[in-house]
Parts: structure tokens; sequence; C-alpha cells
């Protein structure tokens, strides 16, 4: 971690791209640290279903406004526009989310002319760390606009008990229909039933 203040640039605008309230928490306390208040960005086609979606969602508007921060919220609800950018491969649905969303952040911040975008889906130790990595270099070269990275790891925990402290909705699952029927399918297997 850099010391505190040192190393930022003047006039540095930083565009966060949000997952969700809970991990953002400790993403914004951290580049806080660094003198940095970033602008908050919602784009997440792949919650689902829609009262999951606006649960979040609110939860994000909340936090935003406790934290006293500008944000950018994408509010329409996509399940179909999910399925058909996210489907074409459902093995790599993951990587085809990051790249959809990221994208739309790179491209935002680029034309609204922000110095960096990030996102918090750096912090969750159950995401893809390096293909999210690879993903915003990408939309970086893609768009001419830096890619802020930062591991965000170390924080996880931390964020995550500082959450629940605030009384936010923490999700069950990462928020696409694919994560919910892998929670679902895992708690069901592990129950036992009799059957005479």
């Amino acid at each position: 971690m850099r010391e505190k203040g040192k190393g930022i640039r003047d006039n540095f605008k930083l565009l966060l791209h949000c997952c969700c309230a809970p991990c953002s928490v400790q993403c914004v306390e951290y580049l806080r640290s660094e003198n940095i208040k970033p602008h908050l960005f919602w784009y997440n086609f792949n919650i689902h279903p829609f009262l999951e979606f606006k649960s979040r969602l609110e939860c994000f508007k909340e936090f935003a406004f406790e934290e006293d921060l500008k944000y950018t919220a994408f509010e329409d609800y996509e399940l179909k526009g999910f399925l058909n950018k996210v489907f074409i491969n459902s093995e790599k649905h993951c990587v085809n989310c990051y790249r959809v969303r990221l994208e739309k952040t790179a491209r935002f911040a680029s034309q609204e002319g922000y110095s960096a975008f990030t996102t918090t889906l750096l912090i969750s130790p159950y995401q893809d760390h390096e293909a999210i990595k690879s993903i915003g270099e990408e939309m970086s070269n893609k768009y001419n606009v830096e890619f802020y990275y930062k591991d965000f790891r170390p924080l996880f925990r931390e964020g995550q008990a500082a959450a629940r402290s605030k009384g936010m909705y923490m999700q069950k699952y990462c928020g696409c229909i694919f994560s919910e029927e892998e929670r679902y399918i895992k708690d069901f297997s592990q129950r036992k039933y009799n059957v005479n």
C-alpha cells in the first residue's frame, strides 16, 4: 500500500464501477486514504431476479448518499440483454459478464473525461481476479483511459464486516442466474431426505 496521500495526481477523476454496496465499502475507504474521491458507477445487468436487482440498487443508492458520493446508475432491468450478451458460451459466462460491464465503464469514463476507471470486482476472492485485471487493461487500451488497478482482496473480510455493521443488504450469491443456480443446487444437495 502506498504511503497515505503519495503519488496521487492533481485533478485525478476516478470512475469506480460498483458491483454492489458491500463490496464498495473498503474500496472507497482505501481510495479516500489515497486522497481520491471516486464517482460511483452502477451497471450490473447480471443481477437477477428483479427483486434482487432492486434490493441491490437501492442499497447502492443509500451507500452513495451516506458517503456523500456522486453516482451514475443504469437502472434498467436487462434479463434478455444479459442472456444475449453473456450466454454466448456458458462455460465463459463470468468472463463475458466482466467484459460487458467493464467495457460499459471504460467507455463512459472515456466519454465523460475521467482520468481512470476501476471496479469493486477486484475485492472479491470469489471472482476471477486475473480475468478482471486483463479485461480492465484491454478496455483501457480500447478506450484510451487508464485502468486503475489495485488488488483489494486483502480488504474483503473487513469490508464485509463493515457492511454488516452498517445494516446493508447482504446478497447470498454473485448476482446472475447461474450463480443463483449454483447456490441453490449446493444447498439442495446437502439436504438429506427420507424416502419411503
